[in-house]
């Protein structure tokens, strides 16, 4: 199962690199890995994707508390939170193609961030599964390259899991 780790940290040179160090010397791999200043001046949140069962991550977690400069570590898997990514696409746009790509970034509600002769960069925010939709569309037009951000995500205060109402909903719409 993968999890997603939220650690705040002091914002100071090496902290990333230990946080990294203690990964690699526990053989654990970090899917995703998004760095920015936090709410505080001074602090950093790191947003993380680390497969493991919860045992691991729990034993995870107790060791990077073990580390200078840490200061909080949440995993926020089965919380209900708000996760968003970043992916710019830059894809070919041949004149003949170039309306339903552009079709399908409007129904992404992505934007159109450069244009050339042939080709489009593409800017796509949303969560994960909206990324791989919109890059599994464009994959038979020639992507020619991919830049994608690690998952941010903030643990919803109003508590409300838009993922399971949108399931609920969906069962509800379509009918077994």
């Amino acid at each position: 199962m993968k999890h997603t780790l939220s650690v705040l940290v002091e914002d100071e040179s090496g902290v990333l690199s230990r946080i990294a160090g203690l990964f690699a010397r526990r053989g654990f791999n970090i899917e995703s890995l998004a760095v920015g200043p936090a709410e505080k001046i001074g602090v950093s949140r790191i947003t993380m994707i680390v497969p493991g069962d919860n045992r691991t991550i729990e034993q995870l977690t107790k060791q990077l508390y073990k580390l200078v400069n840490i200061l909080k570590v949440q995993d926020i898997t089965n919380i209900p939170c708000v996760e968003r990514e970043l992916v710019l696409i830059k894809v070919q746009a041949l004149p003949q193609h170039r309306s339903s790509i552009l079709d399908i970034a409007n129904v992404f509600r992505a934007k159109i961030v450069d244009i050339a002769q042939e080709y489009l960069i593409i800017e796509v925010t949303g969560d994960p599964g909206k990324m791989v939709a919109i890059e599994q569309l464009l994959n038979r037009y020639g992507i020619i390259e991919i830049a994608r951000t690690g998952k941010i995500s903030l643990i919803r205060s109003s508590n409300i899991n838009t993922e399971l109402l949108r399931k609920t909903l969906n069962r509800q719409i379509i009918p077994s």
